[in-house]
C-alpha cells in the first residue's frame, strides 16, 4: 500500500487534487454545532460525488461508499493520539487527511 498526505491549511476551503489520475473537488468545512470538520467529494466541475463525511478517525472515510469505487482510502490521524478527532485548532498541523492506495 501506498500513501500520501493531502496537505490542509486547517481553515474551511475548497479546492481541487488529482488522486490516481482523477481530478476531485474537496470542501471542508468545521460546523461549529457538531465540533466536527466535514468533508465534501465532487468531481472536477463540482458535481457532488459524496457529501458531510465527518472527519473521523479509526476507519477508512470511504469504506461504506465502496460502491462509487475510488480506488482508494481517506484516513484521518492525528500525531500525538492517533484516534483524537481534528479540531479546529489542530487540522493540517498535528491532525491530517491521508490517502491510501493499492
Amino acid at each position: 500500500m501506498n500513501g500520501f498526505e493531502i496537505p490542509l491549511a486547517g481553515v474551511s476551503t475548497t479546492f481541487q487534487t488529482t488522486i490516481l489520475n482523477v481530478v476531485y473537488t474537496l470542501t471542508l468545512q468545521w460546523r461549529n454545532a457538531a465540533g466536527l470538520w466535514f468533508l465534501d467529494i465532487a468531481d472536477a466541475s463540482a458535481n457532488p460525488i459524496v457529501s458531510g463525511l465527518p472527519l473521523v478517525t479509526g476507519a477508512d472515510l470511504l469504506e461504506q461508499y465502496g460502491y462509487l469505487e475510488f480506488g482508494f482510502e481517506l484516513w484521518v490521524q492525528s500525531d500525538v493520539n492517533p484516534d483524537d478527532l481534528p479540531t479546529y485548532e489542530n487540522l493540517g498541523t498535528s491532525s491530517h487527511l491521508y490517502v491510501v492506495t493499492p
